[in-house]
């Protein structure tokens, strides 16, 4: 396997050493094949919001499995799913399952294109959308943990339509606008970025995308992979009041089993085949296991207090990483929004890719093989999010802040 992994952030490559190698997973922990135990702030990369392997997503998929495991053919769990995620998130009036987030902002892209007649896309610098050809673009996640160029076999053609400006900055959106007039179809972005880190949107930054878009005809996108369902149970754009046109999901939605999604107004994707001209299709797509996995994870999610929960422990994590940052001399800044968090290297603020890059990644390196010794298990990136769940407890967070001090008074 290239790079001994099957997605380049897995590797160690930003961090030194070897990968560790899973073995199983509980709650909030995990254990490797050499039988050490990790607290985890990875969560599968955000869709262990209830915690890994939760007993009643498990008894689930063994009654679903009983059935089959793929039928290729309508079934009654992906109506039960579409209904939840239409009635969670406010700009969906209709939605289309697909395997992946990757898959989903595929698919919106193409709806956009079609829905307006236009062809260009606005995205951010460090905004991660997927590995398609239009959004490799100063992109975020493995391409800016790796320090990779815009990635090599994408022809231009296929980017050449594809403008940027820097997240947080309203004023180089207004001068794209202004220079493309009548010819954007969409501007696509994280509502919160976690593929540079965590990076928050600025007052009014939402709000005015919104405005230029309305006034524009261009449609606004929320990739909300990875804040879906995160931040609030409506996600990113319930969380800020900010409803964009079409939004794409992933992960939380299929509680750990392979899932994306896009949806929005109905007008919208009422061109989305069969219904319209513009074609989409999958042959695992709403398969009945991710269904069932992500409908017992919505249902715990809407319970009383779950954000509540995880607003608290998130923010005590966070607070005690950067107060012990502070008390050992370090530079050091970061934040967190309920169930997902991140922190710097630099004096901060940071609002955008560039301010990230200010990070010192050797200090993160070190820190981050510190935290792995003491039984923790972050994102071997500083360009990237972190994620708590419903199974943190406060042990897990006293101890987190604990070895933390204790690395950071080493490094």
């Amino acid at each position: 396997m290239p790079g001994g992994v099957n997605s380049p952030v897995r590797a160690f490559k930003s961090v030194g050493g070897q990968p560790i190698v899973i073995d199983s997973v509980k709650g909030s922990h995990m254990w490797d094949i050499d039988g050490n135990e990790y607290i985890d702030y990875v969560g599968s990369w955000g869709p262990a919001i209830i915690g890994h392997a939760d007993d009643e997503v498990l008894a689930a998929l063994a009654e679903t499995m009983k059935k089959g495991t793929s039928f290729g053919a309508p079934c009654l769990l992906e109506n039960v799913l579409a209904e939840m995620v239409i009635s969670a998130v406010p700009s969906i009036e209709m939605v289309r399952f697909v395997n992946s987030g990757t898959e989903a902002c595929m698919g919106v892209l193409r709806l956009a294109r079609a829905f307006t007649g236009r062809e260009k896309i606005i995205k951010f610098e460090g905004c991660y959308h997927g590995h398609a050809d239009p959004f490799l673009v100063k992109a975020g996640s493995g391409v800016a943990t790796l320090g990779l160029p815009d990635s090599p076999g994408v022809p231009r053609a296929a980017t050449f339509e594809t403008l940027t400006a820097p997240y947080n900055d309203i004023l180089a959106v207004e001068n794209l606008f202004n220079s493309n007039k009548g010819e954007l179809a969409a501007v696509i972005l994280e509502p919160v970025v976690g593929n540079s880190g965590f990076i928050p949107p600025k007052p009014d930054f939402l709000e005015a995308l919104q405005r230029l878009t309305k006034e524009n005809g261009t449609l606004l996108i929320f990739d909300e992979v990875m804040t879906g369902f995160r931040l609030s149970y409506g996600g990113a754009q319930e969380y800020f009041g900010i409803t964009p046109d079409l939004t794409t999901l992933g992960k939380i939605i299929g509680g750990g089993l392979p899932v994306g999604a896009y949806g929005g107004r109905r007008e919208i994707m009422e061109m989305v085949a069969p219904a319209g001209p513009m074609y989409q299709a999958g042959t695992l797509s709403g398969n009945p296991l991710a269904m069932t996995a992500g409908i017992q994870t919505l249902k715990r999610l809407k319970e009383p207090g779950t954000y509540e929960y995880l607003d608290k422990i998130t923010g005590q994590l966070v607070q005690g990483i950067l107060d012990a940052g502070k008390k050992t001399g370090h530079a050091i800044c970061g934040g967190y929004i309920n169930g997902m968090f991140g922190f710097f290297f630099t004096e901060g603020p940071v609002y955008n890719f560039d301010d990230a890059k200010k990070s010192d990644t050797a200090k993160f390196a070190r820190f981050y093989r510190g935290m792995l010794e003491e039984g923790v298990y972050l994102a071997p990136s500083q360009f990237e999010a972190g994620f708590t769940s419903l199974a943190h407890t406060q042990e897990d967070i006293q101890k987190t802040i604990a070895a933390a001090e204790k690395v950071l008074s080493k490094i």
